[in-house]
């Protein structure tokens, strides 16, 4: 099989595909270029494409096909980026990957551990050398109950991790997990939303889930409740967000993904208007930490990334059983 890699990262990514290329017998080329209708040209004679969060729309999808690309494996969990359906409608199948939830998980909780501790606050105030104790009173975990949403391998872990902190946790989800019972009590989103101090999310990006923390979820919510999202930006309205911060209704947020953040994360915007003034707004609150899309961001997830999505499109083009298969293009 051969395989055509965009966005590669060679300080960090290109090691492990040189390892794991030659370790599954793939041939391989590379970018470090995103993938655009101006280099499609550059995947020409491959089997396969391997992305990560770019936008691939209809327009690319049928210039991929019109060179002979029978796969687009993204080496993120998500595919929301992808227009899979369409891609399947072409011949063309889709896979994802997984990667070690340690990365995410231990992310999340540095995250609820930081915004309970008000700690942007504290070190905005420590570069003006401002050392007082005002407005820097915090809460203890232990004290907290914690709401997670979704408890596939990434929640699973956060909940597993979090019950060492003695702080109850609930949990919610379509399907219930009896190593989560061990830890959590399994409830609906209306008694999250009631019974949290803290709400964490790593539920997928679906037409379900789409903007699950409104305007409505939030009036359910404790005065001064914390939000953390290390899951995707679409699952929290930011303007029911902006809305429930100004109020002093959401106490924290603390964000690693945010809404529209597709061409700005990963990329060197230095000195250049965003675009996104709502993140703009988010970023301005002494209460809000936002980071870069980083929660995976460790040497086994990166290896587990390039690997799986090796493994995923090598088996799509020559069979076999595929577990991160997406969607298939084949008859």
């Amino acid at each position: 099989m051969k395989l055509f890699v965009y966005s590669m990262r060679e300080f960090d990514e290109k090691p492990f595909f040189d390892q794991f290329c030659e370790k599954y017998g793939v041939e391989y080329g590379y970018t470090t270029q995103t993938p655009s209708l101006e280099n499609v040209d550059l995947a020409a004679g491959y089997d396969a494409v391997d992305i990560i969060t770019t936008v691939i729309d209809r327009e690319m999808i049928r210039r991929f096909h019109e060179i002979g690309v029978r796969c687009i494996s993204t080496r993120t969990i998500g595919y929301d980026h992808i227009d899979a359906e369409y891609a399947a409608s072409l011949g063309i199948g889709v896979t994802n990957v997984t990667y070690s939830p340690a990365s995410v998980a231990d992310y999340t909780i540095m995250m609820i551990l930081m915004g309970l501790r008000k700690i942007k606050h504290i070190m905005q105030r420590a570069d003006v050398q401002d050392f007082t104790l005002r407005g820097k009173l915090a809460r203890e975990l232990c004290d907290c109950t914690v709401g997670v949403i979704g408890t596939g391998r990434i929640g699973e872990t956060v909940i597993r991790n979090l019950s060492g902190f003695g702080c109850r946790i609930i949990a919610n989800d379509l399907y219930e997990k009896e190593e989560v019972k061990k830890y959590a009590a399994y409830v609906d989103l209306q008694t999250i939303f009631e019974e949290s101090d803290i709400i964490t999310l790593h539920a997928p990006a679906t037409a379900e889930s789409y903007h699950m923390i409104d305007d409505a979820a939030i009036e359910k919510m404790k005065p001064g409740a914390g939000i953390v999202n290390c899951a995707r930006g679409s699952l929290i309205d930011s303007d029911a967000l902006i809305r429930g911060i100004e109020s002093e209704k959401i106490g924290f947020a603390c964000l690693d993904v945010v809404e529209h953040e597709s061409g700005l994360y990963y990329f060197d915007r230095m000195g250049q208007p965003l675009n996104n003034p709502r993140l703009a707004i988010l970023r301005s609150y002494a209460n809000v930490i936002v980071t870069s899309h980083m929660a995976f961001y460790t040497d086994e997830a990166v290896a587990n990334m390039a690997e799986n999505s090796i493994i995923g499109a090598k088996r799509y083009i020559e069979g076999g059983e595929n577990p991160f298969l997406v969607v298939s293009g084949k008859a």
